[in-house]
């Protein structure tokens, strides 16, 4: 299986996710200049880290995350979050129009969440134990 996961996070890599790392990239520099802004930052570039090589690894909510964790993802999901997630259904549902393309228009759908509500999330590998939280 980490032989597909390979194969499929290096496609991914050509056809969609360097762009998509770029962008979430950009947005996560663009935010350490204000100060306040720096946890969307940090978020930000951790969900480039993800949206770079997708397969093989998933999001599960960390239980330490308090209320300021939900007070960021509000903030997030009015500026940033629904539009984010918006672009990944479209491109989800792109991708699922080929049958080729299906794994990636899952892979899309898989980034919704984190995309929403990156703060009190971690990415971990799919057949870690603590994956399951």
């Amino acid at each position: 299986m980490k032989a597909v996961n390979i194969v499929l996070n290096v496609v991914w890599l050509i056809i969609w996710g360097l762009w998509m790392a770029i962008g979430y990239a950009l947005l996560g520099l663009l935010m350490f200049i204000f100060i306040i802004t720096i946890p969307w930052g940090i978020a930000s570039l951790r969900i480039a880290n993800y949206v770079l090589w997708p397969f093989g690894r998933t999001t599960v909510e960390r239980r330490d995350a308090g209320v300021g964790s939900l007070l960021g993802n509000i903030i997030w999901l009015v500026f940033a979050g629904i539009w984010l997630a918006i672009g990944h259904v479209i491109a989800g549902i792109g991708f699922c129009l080929t049958i080729i393309g299906i794994p990636f228009g899952i892979a899309n759908f898989k980034m919704v969440p984190i995309s929403l509500v990156p703060l009190g999330r971690e990415i971990v590998p799919v057949d870690a134990p603590y994956a399951t939280r």
